[in-house]
Formats: structure tokens, C-alpha cells, sequence
């Protein structure tokens, strides 16, 4: 079952474009056994579901984990506006592009990792630093020119207005 289509607009289209097409299996170099195959297309498999569901993916075709540095969002939908909520902890303002390509709102930055010494050894580092870049694709009664973005403790709230023509398609039928 595909959630998406319960969504009623999917704001991912742009960005999940190249997590949809399917990776082919290939063997492992060096693997002799014949279930080295089987075990990566589950793996794959295993994938595609939990992106269905949202989830992040346990790893990408390269042996990373993709969103470990892919901020989590919530979109909120008024009768005058969205707004879009990005978590951003740890990431200063001026690290933060927020360009508007077409149809689409695209949120770049990057979170810079703090000096350190030769004095440091660590022992253990849980802390993510790194580029990042969410792409959403904007319905057709957002108001383009009108988007206003704020910053504040870590938290880029985006405000998108709604035009008021798409929206009075909108009724609410009765039931019996």
C-alpha cells in the first residue's frame, strides 16, 4: 500500500525522485556463497518499505546512513497559509539557504563541526556534521512571492501563504 497516495498533496516528490527507482541486485565481490543476492535484494526490499512509511532508510547503495544529517520537518496546513517547521539544532542562520526553484522550496546548509585541539582524544563522537538539503514541492495555491522564513532556537519556520482560488474547489459533502 502506498501511503502517499492518502497525502493530499506529496510535498517529497522532487526529493524522493531518484529513492524510487529500483537498485539492482548485484553480487558482492569476493562472496561465495549463493544467498550473498537474496540477502541484498531483503535488504533493498526492507528499504523501499520503511521509505514508504516515512522511515529513514537503513542504509544508502553507499553504506551510509542518507538522513543522519536530513533535518525533520513538520507541515502544517491553515485555511490562509503552510507553514513548514525545520528542525535545524546546532545550525546557525547564516549556515541556512532557503531558495525558491520553480515549484519548489529547497533548504540547504551545513552544520559545522567546533575546533578542537591536540589535546582532545576522544572517545566517542555522536554528534552529526555535515551538508544538508531538503527539497519540497510547493501545491499550486501557494503563493509564491509572498514566502517568509524566520530562525529562531534552532527551529526555520517557513510561512506560505495560500492563494484562494485553488482553495474554494474545496467542499465538505454531507454525509446521510
Amino acid at each position: 500500500m502506498n501511503l502517499q497516495k492518502l497525502s493530499p498533496w506529496n510535498w517529497f516528490k522532487s526529493e524522493r525522485g531518484d529513492a524510487e527507482a529500483p537498485i539492482p541486485v548485484e553480487p558482492r565481490q569476493g562472496e561465495l556463497t549463493p544467498f550473498a543476492g537474496l540477502h541484498q535484494e531483503l535488504d533493498r526490499w526492507m528499504n523501499d518499505v520503511m521509505r514508504q512509511f516515512g522511515m529513514p532508510a537503513l542504509e544508502s547503495r553507499f553504506g551510509e546512513m542518507p538522513s543522519l544529517l536530513r533535518p525533520r520537518l513538520d507541515i502544517a496546513e491553515r485555511d490562509d497559509e503552510y507553514v513548514i517547521s525545520v528542525e535545524v539544532p546546532g545550525v546557525e542562520e547564516k549556515d541556512i539557504k532557503l531558495t525558491l526553484d520553480d515549484n519548489r522550496l529547497i533548504v540547504e546548509g551545513e552544520k559545522r563541526q567546533e575546533s578542537s585541539t591536540q589535546e582532545d582524544r576522544y572517545q566517542r563522537i555522536e554528534r552529526s556534521y555535515g551538508s544538508f538539503r531538503r527539497v519540497l514541492d510547493l501545491p499550486a495555491d501557494a503563493q509564491r512571492e509572498e514566502i517568509q522564513a524566520s530562525f529562531v532556537h534552532g527551529i526555520l519556520k517557513i510561512r506560505v501563504p495560500r492563494s484562494g482560488e485553488v482553495r474554494s474547489n474545496r467542499r465538505e459533502i454531507p454525509i446521510q
